[in-house]
C-alpha cells in the first residue's frame, strides 16, 4: 500500500520550511508507507500556487519546491479509467446531496484506483468520498 499525497500536505511542508526528504522520511516511519505518488490534478494545484505567487522571491521558492517534489514523487496521469471512477464518485456524492470541489473528487478517485490511501490535511472534504481511505496528516 502507499500514499497519494494531496497538495495540502506539500503546501504545509513548504510553509513550515520542512524539506521534502524529511517529510517523506517521517511519513514512512510513522505510517510504514514507502510508496508515494501524486495525481496530475495535484500538480495542477501546486503549479497554480506557483503562478499566483505575490513576489518573485515567493515564486522562486515555490518553483524550487515544486521541482523537487516532481523529481522525487511519481505523478500519475488522469486516465480514462480514473475519469470513469471520478464520475461514479461524483454521482454518489450528488445523490447524497453533498458537494466536493472538482479537483478534490479527481484526486480522491486516484487513491483507490491504485489501491492507495489518500494523505491530506483537508480530511473533511475527502471523507465524503465513498470507499476512500483517508489519512489525516
Amino acid at each position: 500500500m502507499g500514499l497519494v499525497l494531496d497538495s495540502s500536505v506539500l503546501i504545509a511542508a513548504e510553509r513550515e520550511k520542512r524539506p521534502l526528504s524529511q517529510l517523506l522520511a517521517s511519513l514512512s516511519a510513522e505510517f510504514s508507507e514507502t510508496a508515494f505518488l501524486l495525481s496530475s490534478i495535484t500538480v495542477m494545484e501546486l503549479e497554480h500556487g506557483w503562478h499566483r505567487a505575490n513576489t518573485p522571491e515567493v515564486a522562486q521558492e515555490r518553483r524550487r519546491n515544486l521541482d523537487e517534489v516532481l523529481a522525487v514523487i511519481p505523478v500519475e496521469p488522469f486516465t480514462r479509467e480514473l475519469g470513469v471512477l471520478a464520475a461514479k464518485v461524483e454521482a454518489e456524492i450528488k445523490k447524497a446531496g453533498l458537494v466536493i470541489a472538482t479537483a478534490d473528487r479527481l484526486i480522491g478517485a486516484t487513491a483507490p484506483h491504485y489501491g492507495y490511501t489518500l494523505g491530506t490535511r483537508s480530511v473533511r472534504h475527502f471523507r465524503l468520498i465513498p470507499g476512500l481511505q483517508v489519512l489525516a496528516l
